[in-house]
């Protein structure tokens, strides 16, 4: 039997036809964007904090699933650059000009997201942002621990989907630990994941937290945020059980996004 053109292109389209909609669609990849930022000038020990999280999370792009971009240039931080990316990472500094600190804002609150870890979220009295405060659920830098060490950690519950996976406690890898007065706890939007044990206290050799509330994972449920205290030199990411809670609170954050869970497209 001859096969004419005009049936051939029937049984192209009738099959173009099954696949579009007899079938579910195909994921879109690179599903999001990620710009993280760092500075190469600040304290050794958070740029070396830096150049193993880019590497850490530019290893989770295997595959294609999202597109993970750094720049240690600050002037990035202006509205037409950012409004590009579903996630803004601070990963050892903060918005610091009127210009940087008004694009972040307004990013922020159109429905950005954001993962700070350690100094990203540092403030005191000489910072001047009320907004960043609050933005912080209130918290500002009280005191720390000195020299960096390992601490016992609370998992606060595990109705999260950052935290359903972990274990009630972890022994966190060596880092500088900050406390916050007031702590994020008091404020009724804030949701602390996961804080310091008191079984740490008093906590420090030089530099001592003696005791207190010390939340040390959080997010402003007002906002697409979640802050991390880890940051601090080369220790933050030898250890599996960390590594999942910083991955799935930088799941959660792109998850949330107003656009659509991109996970599920």
């Amino acid at each position: 039997m001859k096969t004419t053109k005009k049936s051939f292109r029937f049984g192209i389209i009738g099959l173009l036809f099954l696949l579009a909609f007899a079938q579910p669609a195909a994921a879109q990849f690179p599903r999001f964007k990620v710009l993280a930022f760092y500075s190469t000038t600040v304290e050794e020990a958070h740029v070396q904090f830096a150049k193993d999280a880019i590497k850490f999370f530019d290893d989770l792009t295997i595959g294609n699933g999202f597109v993970f971009e750094s720049t240690a240039n600050m002037a990035d931080l202006n509205s037409e650059k950012i409004k590009q990316y579903d996630l803004i990472m601070m990963l050892n500094d903060f918005p610091h000009s009127a210009p940087q600190r008004a694009a972040f804002r307004d990013y922020m609150e159109n429905g950005g997201g954001w993962l700070g870890f350690h100094v990203a979220a540092y403030n005191d009295k000489t910072t001047h942002w009320p907004w960043f405060v609050d933005f912080l659920g209130g918290a500002v830098f009280y005191t720390n621990n000195w020299p960096p060490m390992p601490a016992k950690l609370i998992v606060e519950g595990h109705d999260h989907e950052v935290t359903k996976g972990l274990p009630d406690t972890y022994i966190a890898p060596i880092n500088e630990w900050y406390q916050w007065k007031p702590s994020p706890r008091e404020n009724e939007d804030v949701r602390v994941l996961v804080s310091l044990s008191p079984d740490n206290y008093p906590f420090g050799l030089k530099d001592i937290i003696r005791k207190g509330d010390c939340p040390v994972v959080w997010t402003n449920t007002n906002y697409r945020m979640i802050y991390l205290n880890m940051g601090h030199a080369g220790h933050i990411f030898t250890d599996a059980t960390q590594n999942k809670l910083i991955i799935d609170a930088f799941r959660w954050v792109v998850s949330q996004d107003e656009k659509g869970n991109p996970f599920e497209k």
